[in-house]
C-alpha cells in the first residue's frame, strides 16, 4: 500500500464514527459506558457484539470478531 493511501485510510479512520456506520446494520442499544448488539458476524441470541462509547473498534465476545469501521463494512458486506 501506497504511502498516501496508507495517511488517507488513518484520516478516514479518525474521522469515520464507528457507532454511526456499525448501527446502519445492527440494532446497538446503549448499555452504561458501552453499546451492545447481536453480533451479525455468527448466530446468536444474546448481545455478545460491543462498542466502547468512544472507541474506534468493536469487539464480539461470542465469536472475536474485531475491527474498525472499515474491518466492519468490508466483513458485513
Amino acid at each position: 500500500m501506497g504511502v498516501y493511501a496508507k495517511k488517507s485510510l488513518e484520516l478516514l479512520r479518525e474521522k469515520i464514527d464507528l457507532i454511526e456506520v456499525v448501527s446502519s446494520y445492527v440494532n446497538l442499544k446503549s448499555a452504561g459506558s458501552s453499546y451492545k448488539g447481536v453480533c451479525p458476524f455468527h448466530d446468536e441470541k444474546t448481545p455478545s457484539f460491543v462498542i466502547q462509547k468512544g472507541a474506534s473498534h468493536y469487539h464480539c465476545f461470542g465469536c472475536g470478531a474485531h475491527g474498525d469501521a472499515i474491518a466492519f463494512l468490508m466483513s458485513y458486506m
